[in-house]
């Protein structure tokens, strides 16, 4: 094991897997020491899978026991032992669902938790891990998911009262290096042409332009080839059945791409040095050398 530490701070389970799941079974291959955060237990997701449908927020309300397994069982497909929820396990967020619904409103939801609240219990986690990196959301959540986009609010705060010796308790921190995922409009729409030419589509979507998480190119600034991985990332996304239909556009995607199409995971540096180790396009391929 190296003294190196990645941590990863998402919104719900499975968002961990779909952005950074090639990245993390790399950098655990590595003997990085890699901590997940989740922020909530994603409660008011949508059920994917029929027979589990009375687990919905709107009848038994029990997604979010249920999508803890099968946070756990991805885990164990990226070989992540570090995995925790934000707040626990005394104080729980819960999923605040789609902007302007009702979910919104209630007050356990992460949307209207304190910024520094909130910020507090990772603060405590990244005190204790003591990260050389940080992957997170862009200031949009990727999509504008209210969830998201507290996530990267609270993961960007809790960067800076880290390091700051008046706010709470135990030895400062800076973190060296910040990320925000990014998807480069050039591999989605490579992805919705291929999807088109065999009479299917991707989201729906005739462009990538038409897809919020569709990110200029020129954002990139790093490329983590994990294609090594694919096998332990496919496994990881199906386990997250009740998100992520075996038969949906995602495993469409894999299909009628090759599994590469999941094994290159993008991002843009917000914080720290750029890499002088550096691919024919300028762009890093490892984020900590």
């Amino acid at each position: 094991m190296s003294d190196r530490s990645l941590l990863l701070v998402h919104a719900h389970p499975d968002d961990e897997t779909i952005n950074n799941g090639a990245t993390m079974a790399k950098y655990v291959a590595q003997g990085v020491k890699v901590t997940l955060v989740t922020c909530t237990r994603g409660e008011e997701g949508e059920v994917l899978v029929p027979e589990l449908a009375d687990l919905a927020s709107s009848k038994n309300d029990a997604l979010g026991k249920h999508r803890e397994v099968e946070l756990a069982n991805a885990m164990a497909a990226l070989g992540v032992k570090d995995f925790r929820f934000l707040g626990a396990p005394d104080h729980l967020y819960r999923d605040s669902g789609m902007m302007g619904t009702e979910p919104n409103n209630r007050s356990d939801v992460f949307w209207q938790a304190g910024l520094d609240d909130a910020a507090s219990h990772l603060v405590k986690i990244i005190r204790e891990v003591k990260p050389q990196v940080l992957i997170t959301y862009d200031e949009f959540g990727g999509y504008g998911h209210p969830d998201h986009i507290q996530a990267h609010r609270v993961a960007m705060r809790a960067a800076e009262l880290a390091n700051d010796p008046k706010f709470g308790t135990g030895e400062v921190w800076e973190i060296s290096k910040i990320y925000w995922n990014t998807m480069p409009k050039s591999v989605i729409q490579n992805g919705i042409d291929k999807m088109k030419e065999i009479g299917s589509s991707f989201f729906g979507a005739e462009s990538a332009d038409d897809l919020p998480f569709a990110k200029p190119d020129e954002l990139v600034t790093t490329l983590i080839d994990g294609t090594e991985f694919i096998d332990a990332k496919m496994a990881a996304m199906a386990a997250h059945p009740t998100q992520i239909e075996l038969d949906g556009p995602f495993f469409a995607l894999s299909n009628n791409l090759g599994n590469q199409v999941w094994g290159h995971e993008y991002y843009t540096l917000v914080k720290g040095e750029k890499s002088s180790n550096l691919d024919s396009h300028g762009r890093e391929v490892d984020l900590f050398v």
